[in-house]
């Protein structure tokens, strides 16, 4: 039987912003580590898009290795507490389960949590190499490559244009997914190996690309996140009452908004209206909860069954008391200067569309919402920036029509030489935490043979 963690009491957890799950106990970790059937040819490696080596770090649990699996994970991860928490396993490391056919996959993610918070880094002795990169951001992606950076022996220095490390880790997934302490002990492990980091530096503005390269850099890793929210188009957007997801989520995790004595305190309604159905609007609408609406709803397009976010996100949500609306398309916010509520079309599903999901199909029927706030969780697209600046010192980066950068798939190398690309900024796949990681991890290996 899979080896579930212990979770905080649904009642109690609406009201903080604890972790609502604690790790598996030591024996949980033994009985579960005991089902893995090490595979010849493990499914759950080619799953996972650094390709942790999965069956040898559960077998060292199952020895009793605890450090041993904690020194394997950490050959290609150097976030293991982080992805053990965020990564959506289902779809990657534990959906490729072979276990997972007939019955319960290993709960590899609740495993790799475990040996993340009770095992430390080891030490690497660094030889210098005399090169000096630059990574601008300090997100997944970021810190996964100055970590594979620093231990070949060169300069690392991370430009954070926010005010604390660690980009949508921080500013993005609220603490009960995700711990501070875990992410700061992370960050930390960074600095110990002789990362620098620069906070409240916009690449672009605070400094360009250029001067990045007149002072001595010899490659360059962009991974500043996509930043620029997707909103709806649609009358009444502009009314008080309206964030983006990314507002809403910053101000909270990052600026501590739900409390009355901060600076940038946060009017909290009686109703909010989230619009979305993946792994952000989960956290908007359980966030929401958390600093006091009365009634949170989540509204979708779809059916559940479509629904992109974890589902464990969905359960949590859900136990919550987050109200669910399906097959709802947004078509009006009412109000005149601040919201009073939001009106929806009913949909139906009809054929497939490119994503491979049924498209929703409007049935000219229309229904209202009694809602005083509305949260747009419908993702983010790149913001120009760099590009901009970096033009005008004579940097043509080629862009897509979305305006990402255009990058090698294999090297992460944009247009211009020696600079780099990757996470939201040059997404490959969903926009996750693991899936930056691996971006940094083949930017760092491609920076290592060019300089190396």
């Amino acid at each position: 039987m899979r080896q579930r963690p212990k979770e905080q009491d649904k009642n109690i957890r609406r009201h903080n912003f604890e972790a609502v799950e604690e790790n598996l106990t030591s024996e949980q970790v033994k009985e579960e580590a005991s089902r893995c059937l090490t595979c010849k040819n493990p499914r759950c490696v080619k799953g996972c898009p650094v390709n942790i080596q999965i069956p040898e770090f559960i077998k060292a649990l199952k020895e009793d290795k605890l450090d041993e699996a904690g020194e394997i994970i950490r050959q290609t991860s150097m976030l293991p507490s982080v992805c053990g928490r965020v990564c959506p396993q289902e779809r990657q490391c534990e959906g490729n389960c072979v276990l997972g056919i007939k019955g319960e996959s290993i709960a590899i993610g609740a495993l790799e949590r475990y040996v993340g918070d009770n095992t430390s880094a080891k030490k690497t002795e660094i030889v210098p190499s005399g090169k000096k990169v630059a990574i601008v951001g300090s997100g997944c992606a970021g810190i996964t490559a100055a970590s594979d950076l620093r231990k070949a022996g060169h300069e690392v220095t991370v430009f954070e244009a926010l005010h604390e490390f660690g980009g949508v880790l921080r500013y993005g997934i609220p603490p009960f997914r995700l711990p501070r302490k875990v992410l700061d002990r992370e960050i930390n492990n960074l600095q110990e190996m002789g990362v620098k980091f620069e906070k409240n530096v916009i690449v672009g503005k605070s400094i360009t690309l250029k001067q990045l390269k007149e002072d001595g850099f010899d490659a360059i890793f962009i991974c500043s996140g996509a930043g620029l929210p997707k909103m709806m188009n649609i009358e009444g957007e502009n009314l008080n009452g309206v964030f983006s997801a990314n507002e809403f989520l910053t101000r909270v995790n990052l600026m501590g908004a739900n409390d009355e004595e901060k600076a940038t305190p946060l009017k909290v309604g009686k109703s909010v209206a989230v619009i979305g159905g993946g792994n952000v609007a989960m956290d908007a609408a359980r966030t929401a909860v958390r600093v006091g609406f009365e009634k949170v709803y989540i509204v979708y397009r779809r059916t559940e069954t479509e629904l992109p976010a974890r589902l464990e996100e969905i359960r949590h949500a859900k136990e919550e008391g987050v109200i669910f609306q399906f097959l709802h398309a947004p078509a009006k916010i009412l109000g005149e200067t601040s919201v009073t509520g939001m009106r929806f079309e009913i949909m139906e599903l009809g054929e497939p569309d490119e994503s491979g999901r049924r498209k929703p199909v409007g049935t000219g029927r229309f229904v209202d919402l009694d809602v005083d706030t509305v949260i747009v969780a419908l993702g983010t697209g790149p913001n120009p920036i760099i590009q901009k600046s970096a033009l005008m010192d004579g940097l043509d980066f080629e862009t897509d029509k979305r305006g990402y950068f255009v990058v090698n798939e294999d090297t992460r190398e944009t247009s211009i030489p020696a600079i780099y690309a990757g996470g939201d900024v040059a997404p490959v796949g969903a926009s996750n935490a693991i899936n930056a990681m691996g971006a940094g991890k083949k930017a760092a290996k491609a920076i290592n043979e060019k300089l190396l």
